[in-house]
């Protein structure tokens, strides 16, 4: 069992490594909106679940010694898989198909095909160490809920150090080789079992249990009654982790640390709750009240966590780090995140750890169908955790809202505890409270337009536009500032959260401003321009600065930002953000603007990425070498890509793939093409201050900024032979998006080209 133990907890550790990187690389493929993911996800549970009808059918017709083989031969495959899925996963189809493929069944059937083999293999491999460990009746539930246990912490431990250290350190394909090294010392574990468990008998095959006496041995219920409630614990379960990332997402910030940090913290506390109920299985005569005891009281403790953080946000000391106003990244506010993260997770997921042993005590009761008996619960778990993460989120996020969700879990954890009481009778007090906790969670638990207005700060009086799906959240907060100018003063004034950042704001920033117009005011003939991204709005408007533009197309990845968007222009018919939807040469859309990139032929003058910070989750989409030469693909003759340029690395992979590059500073703006681009400063000044320009970007805001400082020092240019380094953020290796592993420095400093390639990393 010890070698076991640390055999299993490797192979937690190496699944979740291997999920993270094969995940973000399918992402590419698929696309990264909520449907492209899902369907990565189901593709991902659906060979788990092949795996467990295979290991269910086979396991119980192997001796525990070609048991322990078989899953000693399913950890070796999992590591040669790990080690060859760059080729097929990442440069067959993130990089041959990209865009080739569309259609969402396609995409699923071949995502499906590049996990097929691995993860058949992992979900085989319990069923299988469960016939291997499985020598007494007595034992056999403590044993399978120990190991799954460790194997489950392993995973924890796997999401977090993957996500806080190995990725930002090695990169995805280092992450993937040292998850190979992990399976693979699992499988040697395993072998070394193998001398003494041939001296012990273990090589005999088992002995079925007569058909009648098989049949009667269920004195808890049946295996399909159990695995309709595995199935139901599995959804509630992995539908509150995804409550938990959007809500710690929102207060936290998203970025590339939070979601390892939930997922970790969650695993974890999951399998230190199997660890504990393991202990107390051997003596527990009817495990049935601990199981819906547990699993109700998860839930209901993780809706009062819930409710009491979103209670305590606006108020001291949290409000001092977690401000929706304040950047969370780092320090006090990412700390502060990351405890609130174990208070949050922690106990809920500890509770509804703990009901596996008891249903592995339930349904153990023949030595003879154990490996079958797991397999079939794991699959209904599975299956669960598949229907949690899709219906979750596609549907009841995108119809019901974040706390509409929360309630359909109170409801399906008090009808579970009505089910209960109904059979065992209703004199039983704990679960009698139980049952009236998730009911009352379920009257007490606010509407979706308090729970957003509360984590975004807003104060009584205050008007908003806010928006949530699928996709997302999007929240404006109308401050009320007060317009020097009478006849504006009802105008819209405040943030613009996306996913929890305030990077934008109404009236626009002028950054934002600057980045769409320069582009435009540049090319002698800017008909068609691509904005990816709309934030706010600032960007895309003034991309239809120039009159020569007819056709302004927009892309935003978060759909709740133009649904909002949309009610602020409603609400002010004469604004800029009207003026989007109304004219009909600006087209905003929802979608992914990567995958847009990939698919079509259509070329444009100018394409612009609208400002995302390097540390934003998935950030690194946007800055990789492979984006930018999609980018370059899809520009027109003398056309120009315009982006900002916040860190070294940005500048670096920037000049990379552009052979003509401009660096306007102080801007910190980006601008490539392949052919020499026409800057004068002092013509491109002038156009700024033309009055059509100028009353254009005023009506995006007023306060009349002379957009010429972002240009006014002299800019850095490479050509054709100006020396420059590799490309040092790729997609399977952004580093900046890793900010904590790999230090982020601004260009402010850059003067010359020479300033980037001396602080560039050596070439690898």
């Amino acid at each position: 069992m010890p070698r076991l133990a640390v055999a299993f907890f490797c192979s937690g550790f190496a699944a979740l490594l291997c999920q993270i990187v094969w995940q973000r690389m399918l992402g590419i493929f698929a696309g990264s909106d909520t449907v492209s993911a899902a369907l990565v996800v189901g593709a991902f549970l659906a060979g788990l679940g092949l795996g467990s009808i295979i290991g269910a059918r086979i396991a119980d017709r192997l001796s525990p010694y070609r048991a322990m083989i078989g899953f000693a031969l399913a950890e070796a495959g999992v590591a040669v898989f790990a080690l060859v899925s760059k080729f097929f996963l990442y440069d067959f189809l993130a990089t041959d198909l990209a865009g080739v493929v569309d259609d969402p069944v396609a995409i699923f059937a071949l995502c499906f095909a590049g996990l097929v083999l691995p993860t058949t293999l992992m979900g085989a491999s319990l069923p299988l160490l469960a016939r291997a460990i499985a020598t007494s009746l007595d034992t056999v539930a403590e044993r399978i809920g120990k190991l799954y246990g460790l194997n489950t912490v392993g995973a924890g431990l796997g999401a977090l150090l993957g996500g806080w250290l190995l990725v930002g350190n090695m990169g995805f394909v280092g992450a993937l080789v040292l998850a190979a090294g992990l399976d693979l010392l699992a499988a040697a574990l395993a072998l070394t079992l193998l001398p003494a468990m041939k001296r012990d008998g273990a090589d005999r095959p088992p002995t079925p249990a007569p058909a009648r006496a098989a049949a009667q041995a269920e004195p808890f219920g049946s295996l399909k009654l159990w695995c309709f409630l595995v199935f139901l614990s599995g959804y509630v379960i992995v539908a509150l982790e995804i409550v938990w990332v959007r809500l710690m997402g929102q207060v936290g910030q998203y970025h590339a640390y939070l979601f390892p940090t939930v997922l970790g913290v969650f695993l974890l506390a999951d399998g230190a709750g199997m660890a504990l109920a393991a202990r107390m299985v051997r003596t527990m005569k009817d495990p049935r009240p601990a199981f819906f005891m547990t699993q109700a009281g998860g839930f209901a403790l993780g809706a009062l966590l819930i409710m009491a953080l979103w209670l305590a946000l606006p108020y001291w000391p949290i409000n001092q780090v977690l401000s929706a106003d304040v950047q969370r990244l780092r320090g006090e506010g990412l700390l502060t995140t990351v405890i609130l993260t174990v208070l949050v997770v922690g106990p809920p997921s500890f509770l509804i750890g703990m009901t596996f042993p008891f249903v592995q005590r339930a349904v153990q009761q023949d030595l003879a169908s154990v490996g079958a008996r797991v397999g079939w619960v794991q699959l209904a778990n599975i299956l669960g955790n598949a229907a949690g993460s899709i219906l979750t989120g596609l549907v009841t996020f995108h119809f019901l809202g974040t706390a509409g969700t929360l309630q359909l879990l109170a409801l399906l954890s008090v009808l579970l505890m009505v089910g209960w009481l109904w059979k065992a009778g209703r004199g039983r007090r704990p679960e009698l409270a139980l049952a009236g906790a998730c009911a009352l969670a379920l009257v007490v638990l606010p509407g979706n337009a308090a729970f957003w207005s509360r984590l975004h700060a807003e104060k009584p009086g205050q008007r908003t536009a806010w928006a949530e799906d699928r996709s997302g959240v999007a929240f404006f907060r109308d401050d009320g500032s007060v317009a020097a100018d009478p006849a504006v003063a009802a105008e819209p004034s405040g943030p613009f959260f996306i996913q929890g950042f305030s990077q934008g704001r109404i009236p626009f920033l002028p950054i934002h401003q600057f980045l769409g117009a320069v582009g435009p005011l540049m090319h002698p003939n800017p008909e068609r321009v691509l904005c990816i991204g709309i934030g706010s709005g600032g960007t895309p408007w003034a991309a239809g600065v120039s009159p020569a533009t007819q056709e302004v197309r927009a892309i935003e990845l978060v759909g709740p930002v133009i649904t909002a968007l949309e009610e602020l222009a409603e609400r002010h018919p004469q604004g800029p953000i009207a003026e989007m939807f109304r004219n009909p040469r600006w087209r905003l859309e929802y979608g992914d603007g990567r995958r847009a990139l990939s698919k079509g032929e259509e070329q444009y003058d100018i394409i612009q990425a609208d400002a995302i910070l390097p540390e934003g989750s998935h950030s690194g989409l946007l800055y990789s070498e492979e984006f930018l030469q999609s980018v370059r693909r899809r520009l027109a003759p003398g056309g120009i890509y315009v982006q900002w340029g916040p860190t070294r690395r940005t500048v670096e992979t920037f000049a990379a793939v552009f052979p003509h590059t401009l660096l306007l500073m102080p801007g910190s703006v980006l601008i490539g093409s392949d052919t020499p681009i026409p800057y004068d400063p002092a013509a491109l000044a002038r156009r700024f201050a033309d009055p059509a320009v100028a009353a254009h970007l005023a009506r995006g805001n007023r306060n009349g900024t002379v957009y010429a400082d972002f240009f006014a020092r002299p800019a850095i240019a490479w050509g054709p032979a100006t020396p420059r380094a590799e490309a040092s953020l790729t997609d399977v290796f952004p580093r900046d998006e890793f900010y904590l592993n790999n230090e982020v420095t601004g260009t402010q400093s850059l003067s010359r080209p020479a300033d980037v390639l001396a602080g560039a990393p050596t070439p690898r």
